[in-house]
């Protein structure tokens, strides 16, 4: 879809040029007032990326005692064994990492009155954590931000279900309801699940895009991948990201490769919202759980999520060594412990 009068393969050039001196000019423009983005954008924070070969996080959970690595996210298997998980969602659950620059960027984007959405990939919460307003995100594959039961559906206490989770023996929480006492589960999106409703019905806001960022994602996972090409054709769509991603060939399309944080900062620079992007930064602290720590002024990402990855690792196996101990005592409780095991239930599918 075009703006009004351009046609579909031949319209006037949007920027003056593909640099960042020319975005930083349309973004201050009149012209400039609905920017979107797409974003993955947490492993500076210091939380592993699931894809990577060799490093990702399904690539180490390969060795250990699953069906397939990414069955600690798959809804038959949780509802077979939420121990794998319950202890995964420890590692990671929101207040242990700290939000990035890049995550306060977007929180600029707001307080400037250009975001319209932030469509992002990641579970994490740090979008909402880095200030940006839950209104405008739209989390594609759900996140830590809310939990309900997988049978009946009932929203679960956000405390409760943190307390359950980061406690020293890990306790699989239950619907509270007295006739249902289901698995409870964070509305992260698993496999044999279907996207959320709000991602579907924000795809057409896409249309009135003026500006399209994708930042740090790596375009191979459908449908988040497929926005790229929603925005109307006279869109300058912009792509900062450590590698060369997606089918960005159009006169105003930009590329910028680099670490997203370096990048971010060059634009704000040219912006002129350095000091605002410094000051959004340092309040992200306070996002952080007592005894936590975020990422430095220069962090070194590769290393630290490695470190991440391969800690996380290890206390699945050992999770995993709990839950093959506990099956084989077959407990009958339903307590809701980590050690009551559920029995198979059928997979529905998309």
């Amino acid at each position: 879809m075009t703006k009004p009068g351009y046609a579909a393969d031949q319209h006037p050039r949007i920027l003056e040029g593909n640099d960042l001196k020319a975005l930083a000019k349309y973004m201050k423009s009149d012209s400039c007032r609905n920017v979107f983005l797409m974003a993955s954008v947490s492993t500076s924070a210091g939380i592993p990326d699931f894809r990577s070969p060799g490093t990702g996080l399904y690539a180490n959970l390969a060795r250990l005692n699953l069906p397939f690595p990414e069955a600690v996210f798959e809804i038959g298997f949780f509802k077979k064994n939420p121990i794998p998980f319950y202890t995964l969602a420890k590692e990671l659950y929101p207040g242990r990492f700290r939000p990035t620059p890049t995550h306060s960027f977007i929180t600029l984007l707001h307080s400037h009155s250009l975001l319209h959405t932030c469509f992002t990939q990641n579970i994490d919460t740090l979008e909402r954590r880095a200030g940006v307003p839950a209104h405008k995100i739209i989390e594609a594959h759900g996140s830590f931000a809310t939990q309900r039961c997988i049978d009946c559906k009932t929203p679960f206490d956000a405390e409760k279900i943190k307390k359950a989770v980061l406690s020293e023996e890990i306790e699989i929480p239950r619907c509270e309801r007295r006739r249902c006492k289901g698995l409870v589960k964070p509305d992260i999106v698993f496999f044999g699940e279907g996207l959320p409703d709000q991602f579907h019905r924000s795809i057409r806001n896409l249309r009135e895009a003026d500006l399209l960022i994708v930042l740090g994602t790596s375009l191979t996972v459908h449908p988040f991948a497929s926005l790229v090409d929603l925005v109307p054709n006279d869109c300058p769509r912009v792509l900062i990201n450590l590698d060369e991603v997606g089918d960005f060939n159009k006169p105003d399309d930009v590329l910028f490769l680099g670490k997203c944080d370096d990048i971010v900062r060059e634009l704000c620079k040219e912006l002129e919202w350095e000091e605002e992007l410094d000051a959004a930064w340092e309040k992200t602290k306070e996002s952080l759980e007592a005894g936590e720590k975020g990422p430095e002024l220069e962090p070194e990402p590769e290393e630290s999520t490695e470190d991440e990855v391969e800690k996380i690792t290890k206390n699945l196996e050992q999770g995993l060594k709990v839950s093959d101990k506990k099956d084989e005592e077959r407990p009958s409780s339903k307590s809701g412990k980590a050690n009551d095991l559920v029995e198979p239930d059928s997979v529905e599918e998309d």
